[in-house]
């Protein structure tokens, strides 16, 4: 993945954000990584709210979205990156406790990329953070390009 790709990780969990932070660096991932802890702030950073910051035209991104999160959960927010006609290539995976079965297959149905499982353990997290850096920091890694969401560019944003 080349390094001008952003991370957009979206955990309400502090000591999560960290350890995420911290594993994908130890796999060599050099990207710029955004934090938002919770799922409106990612919705006003992808549908460019004038008060939040904003995605950079041009710019790929990826998602890391965790579901249980404060103010919008993290399907409502797969749901609408994915309906929106200059998001929905974008690459989200799903990156929570949440192991339910029928969770698993609404993200998927709803467009996710992957769905993967926090362990519980300490240990077992940072491994499990640690290969997904290293599936990140493949240099064939193909992300596309993205323009602000169609809704932003109607209302002049």
């Amino acid at each position: 993945m080349k390094t001008e790709t952003v991370i957009v990780v979206a955990e309400d969990d502090a000591g999560h954000f960290a350890l995420v932070k911290k594993n994908l660096w130890r796999s060599a991932v050099q990207n710029e990584i955004l934090h938002f802890n919770n799922g409106q702030d990612v919705l006003d950073f992808f549908f460019a709210d004038d008060n939040a910051p904003r995605m950079a035209p041009d710019t790929p991104y990826i998602l890391l979205l965790d579901i249980r999160m404060p103010k919008v959960d993290g399907v409502e927010v797969l749901r609408r990156i994915k309906s929106d006609e200059s998001l929905s290539k974008m690459p989200v995976i799903m990156l929570t406790t949440t192991d339910d079965p029928a969770e698993v297959a609404r993200c998927h149905d709803l467009g996710c990329s992957f769905y993967i499982p926090k362990p519980s353990d300490y240990n077992s997290f940072m491994e499990c953070v640690e290969h997904l850096g290293d599936f990140l920091s493949m240099e064939g890694l193909k992300v596309p390009l993205l323009q602000p969401p169609v809704e932003s560019r109607k209302s002049g944003g």
